[in-house]
């Protein structure tokens, strides 16, 4: 497949609409874990236009900077620290519309006002995570949560 992304406009769900058969036909048929990592972020990053669009991975005892789109990042996160810790140790789906107002974030942007953090897991468990950060407050709602899900099903991490 040529590696061309259609960016559309319109509302939120007609993104996540268009953009998702995109990603699928991205994945088919590679099977290499970080490749369809690094273009799934690229590809949220194109559409949506976010601060940051990326992924942590567990290793060990903690969660380490995977493929990602913007500015520079933290780069290991501890179970229960900040939003992706938060997403790591509880095993849910963090949407926070202001990360000030979050305990203990992880200020890795100041330019990062709202996120929403997807734990990514396999019959193991929790095996990393989806992170993304917007420079606007409350940026991220249910419709973000349902389409990411959807998107991030997508991922095979045997």
């Amino acid at each position: 497949m040529a590696e061309d992304l259609i960016i559309v406009k319109g509302s939120k769900k007609d993104q996540y609409e268009m953009l998702f058969p995109q990603i699928k036909a991205l994945l088919d048929g590679e099977t290499d874990l970080i490749a369809n990592l690094a273009n799934i972020a690229a590809a949220l990053k194109e559409q949506f236009n976010f601060l940051w669009v990326g992924f942590y991975i567990v290793r060990g005892n903690e969660l380490v900077l995977g493929p990602f789109q913007g500015p520079i990042a933290c780069t290991r996160i501890k179970p229960g620290k900040g939003v992706c810790g938060a997403a790591w140790e509880q095993n849910t789906i963090q949407v926070v519309p202001d990360v000030e107002q979050f305990p203990g974030h992880i200020a890795c942007s100041s330019l990062s006002k709202s996120e929403i953090v997807l734990p990514l897991s396999n019959l193991s468990g929790v095996w990393g995570v989806l992170d993304i950060d917007s420079s606007e407050y409350a940026s991220f709602d249910d419709e973000d949560v349902c389409q990411l899900k959807r998107i991030t099903s997508l991922i095979t991490f045997e």
